[in-house]
Protein backbone atom coordinates (compact mmCIF):
# COMPACT_ATOMS: atom_id res chain seq x y z
CA UNK A 1 0.00 0.00 0.00
CA UNK A 2 1.12 3.29 -0.88
CA UNK A 3 2.45 5.66 1.68
CA UNK A 4 1.05 9.51 2.27
CA UNK A 5 4.25 10.89 1.39
CA UNK A 6 4.64 8.82 -1.77
CA UNK A 7 0.73 9.72 -2.87
CA UNK A 8 1.32 13.60 -2.15
CA UNK A 9 4.88 13.09 -3.95
CA UNK A 10 2.75 11.67 -6.96
CA UNK A 11 0.37 14.35 -7.37
CA UNK A 12 3.51 16.65 -6.93
CA UNK A 13 4.81 14.49 -10.20
CA UNK A 14 1.83 14.99 -11.73
CA UNK A 15 1.49 18.98 -11.13
CA UNK A 16 5.19 18.82 -13.11
CA UNK A 17 3.87 16.60 -15.97
CA UNK A 18 1.10 19.01 -16.67
CA UNK A 19 2.90 22.27 -16.80
CA UNK A 20 5.60 20.73 -19.03
CA UNK A 21 2.21 19.60 -21.52
CA UNK A 22 1.66 21.26 -24.74
CA UNK A 23 -1.68 20.99 -27.05
CA UNK A 24 -4.84 19.57 -25.71
CA UNK A 25 -3.73 18.41 -22.90
CA UNK A 26 -2.11 21.99 -21.66
CA UNK A 27 -5.22 23.59 -22.38
CA UNK A 28 -7.13 21.38 -20.34
CA UNK A 29 -4.77 21.51 -17.33
CA UNK A 30 -5.43 25.62 -17.08
CA UNK A 31 -8.35 25.69 -15.89
CA UNK A 32 -8.82 27.23 -12.36
CA UNK A 33 -10.83 24.95 -10.41
CA UNK A 34 -10.54 23.96 -6.67
CA UNK A 35 -9.58 20.15 -6.35
CA UNK A 36 -9.79 17.21 -4.08
CA UNK A 37 -8.22 13.76 -4.35
CA UNK A 38 -9.34 11.27 -1.60
CA UNK A 39 -6.92 8.22 -1.04
CA UNK A 40 -9.45 5.81 0.10
CA UNK A 41 -6.88 3.07 1.38
CA UNK A 42 -5.40 5.65 3.31
CA UNK A 43 -9.01 7.46 4.38
CA UNK A 44 -6.91 11.24 3.57
CA UNK A 45 -7.81 13.76 1.67
CA UNK A 46 -5.50 16.43 -0.49
CA UNK A 47 -7.24 19.42 -1.67
CA UNK A 48 -6.58 22.61 -3.32
CA UNK A 49 -6.92 24.03 -6.79
CA UNK A 50 -5.81 23.33 -10.58
CA UNK A 51 -4.35 26.67 -11.51
CA UNK A 52 -2.13 27.94 -14.13
CA UNK A 53 -1.26 24.20 -15.50
CA UNK A 54 -0.63 23.11 -11.93
CA UNK A 55 -2.05 21.19 -9.36
CA UNK A 56 -1.63 23.66 -6.32
CA UNK A 57 -2.09 20.88 -2.97
CA UNK A 58 -3.30 23.62 -0.16
CA UNK A 59 -3.89 20.92 3.05
CA UNK A 60 -4.74 17.67 3.81
CA UNK A 61 -7.15 16.36 6.11
CA UNK A 62 -8.68 12.73 7.35
CA UNK A 63 -11.21 11.05 5.93
CA UNK A 64 -13.33 12.05 2.62
CA UNK A 65 -13.42 15.08 1.31
CA UNK A 66 -15.27 17.73 4.03
CA UNK A 67 -16.13 20.39 1.08
CA UNK A 68 -17.41 19.73 -2.32
CA UNK A 69 -14.00 20.67 -4.78
CA UNK A 70 -14.64 21.77 -8.56
CA UNK A 71 -12.90 18.64 -9.70
CA UNK A 72 -12.82 15.59 -7.14
CA UNK A 73 -11.11 12.46 -7.44
CA UNK A 74 -10.93 9.59 -5.72
CA UNK A 75 -9.08 6.04 -5.68
CA UNK A 76 -6.62 4.09 -3.34
CA UNK A 77 -3.31 5.09 -3.31
CA UNK A 78 -1.00 2.30 -5.08
CA UNK A 79 -3.57 3.04 -8.23
CA UNK A 80 -2.59 6.82 -7.92
CA UNK A 81 1.08 5.98 -7.91
CA UNK A 82 0.85 3.85 -10.79
CA UNK A 83 -0.94 6.42 -13.23
CA UNK A 84 1.57 8.92 -12.39
CA UNK A 85 4.26 6.55 -13.08
CA UNK A 86 2.49 5.74 -16.76
CA UNK A 87 1.74 2.35 -15.12
CA UNK A 88 -1.97 2.59 -14.80
CA UNK A 89 -3.98 3.81 -17.91
CA UNK A 90 -6.21 6.57 -16.09
CA UNK A 91 -9.44 5.99 -18.90
CA UNK A 92 -9.20 2.71 -18.22
CA UNK A 93 -9.12 2.77 -14.49
CA UNK A 94 -11.91 5.68 -14.81
CA UNK A 95 -13.91 3.25 -16.83
CA UNK A 96 -13.35 0.10 -14.24
CA UNK A 97 -14.18 1.91 -11.55
CA UNK A 98 -10.97 2.03 -9.91
CA UNK A 99 -10.82 5.87 -10.10
CA UNK A 100 -13.54 8.29 -10.36
CA UNK A 101 -13.68 11.24 -11.19
CA UNK A 102 -16.65 14.03 -10.62
CA UNK A 103 -17.13 17.44 -11.74
CA UNK A 104 -19.18 19.62 -13.76
CA UNK A 105 -19.96 18.57 -17.30
CA UNK A 106 -18.18 21.05 -19.09
CA UNK A 107 -15.16 20.29 -17.31
CA UNK A 108 -15.29 16.60 -17.78
CA UNK A 109 -15.05 17.85 -21.49
CA UNK A 110 -12.00 19.63 -21.14
CA UNK A 111 -10.44 16.97 -19.80
CA UNK A 112 -11.04 14.15 -21.55
CA UNK A 113 -8.19 15.31 -23.41
CA UNK A 114 -6.23 14.08 -20.65
CA UNK A 115 -7.81 10.89 -20.02
CA UNK A 116 -6.43 9.38 -23.12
Amino acid sequence: MATMAECRSALDKLSDNLAEASGDVRSAATLDRSLSCHVKDLDVTFTGRLVDGRIQVLDTADGPPRERAEIRLAMNGDDLVAMVDGQLDFARAWGSGRVRLEAGFRDLLRLRSLLS
